[in-house]
């Protein structure tokens, strides 16, 4: 390798080693409510920070000069205020970044427990989710800040169904629901809409439950804890969802795609939403895809792998169901749609 080459891969490593060093300082932020209270106090000292969230005052003056350094905060005298940049990473902002330093940190620890487990091959499954106490109670957050824009956007106007259910409403059942977001906003957009939804942690499922009460919804929306392999509900449904979620079940894929043929009422339809891993390597290497190998490895620790659309479309034939592909966000995301003839 040329010196001249070498030294520019030198300079690029280290530029992406400080955009890690950025993300686990906003990290931190997010998670102790720092960048919200700022906002609110307006141009607060550290001192005034650490009063106003609870914190140590030693470790929130450090934390604000990293903040300063990276960009997030500006100084004026001995107070700190905002910039657009550490706006953004206010949970509550509507454009937030919350989700991309929160990610970070996630996949930071799955590669330490991927780097542990390699020799052995282990895969504890996913309670290496709940390792991290600060990550689970945002995961949903995390999720819902990064996939409900491209649902309203491109997912919900681009299906049929989304549009027939729109008209004429009935019961959507969400498997691995996490903090609910998706049945929310289903239940905004169709009036006659009633759902339930499942899921694992007990944790998610109070979250739902808080969320869908402080939108007003809880009257038509129900949640509870369960597990999706032995998912049952009284009468037909007319849609079942699953968000993310079919990869952490696949191994079990013939008992599901039973389950939810069973379940569906004639003309019903399961709406899958899934990572789309592609049929080749080479595609990997696109900045829009590059983050589903990490994912890979990730879900590997946890027992799961992503999935390709077509082998979802195979498992739909394989109980009798029509399906059909469509994909998003420069072909990341797939969803398929069976439907029950």
């Amino acid at each position: 390798m040329k010196e001249s080459l070498i030294e520019e891969t030198k300079k690029q490593t280290r530029a992406e080693a400080q955009g890690a060093m950025s993300l686990n300082v906003a990290y931190i932020g997010i998670i102790n409510g720092l960048f919200e209270a700022i906002r609110h106090l307006g141009t607060p000292s550290a001192d005034e920070i650490a009063k106003e969230t609870g914190m140590d005052p030693a470790y929130v003056r450090r934390w604000s000069e990293a903040a300063f350094a990276f960009g997030y905060l500006d100084l004026e005298g001995d107070h700190y205020l905002l910039t657009p940049k550490g706006d953004l990473m206010r949970p509550s902002h509507p454009e937030t970044l919350m989700p991309v330093a929160i990610g970070s940190v996630l996949s930071t620890h799955m590669a330490d427990r991927a780097a542990e487990l390699m020799p052995t091959g282990e895969r504890p499954g996913e309670r290496v989710l709940g390792e991290r106490k600060n990550i689970l109670p945002w995961f949903g957050a995390m999720l819902e800040a990064n996939f409900s824009g491209l649902f309203e956007r491109e997912i919900c106007p681009g299906l049929e169904i989304y549009r027939e259910f729109d008209k004429k409403g009935g019961n959507v059942v969400d498997l691995g629901c996490g903090n609910g977001w998706y049945l929310r906003a289903l239940a905004k957009r169709c009036p006659g809409l009633r759902g339930t939804g499942l899921d694992g942690f007990e944790e998610n499922i109070q979250r739902a439950r808080r969320l869908a009460d402080h939108q007003g919804l809880s009257d038509r929306l129900s949640f509870r804890t369960g597990d999706i392999k032995t998912f049952a509900h009284e009468g037909p449904v007319d849609l079942i969802a699953m968000n993310r979620a079919l990869h952490h079940v696949w191994d079990e894929k013939e008992t599901v795609f039973r389950i939810l043929e069973s379940h569906l009422a004639p003309g019903g339809a399961a709406v899958i939403w899934e990572p789309a891993w592609p049929d080749t390597p080479e595609s990997l290497r696109s900045p829009r895809k590059r983050p589903l190998a990490v994912q890979n490895l990730g879900e590997h620790v946890q027992g799961n792998h992503l999935l390709r659309p077509e082998e979802i479309v195979e498992a739909f034939r394989a109980v009798g169901m029509v399906a059909e592909i469509s994909l998003f966000s420069e072909g990341a995301e797939a969803v398929i749609v069976g439907r029950k003839v």
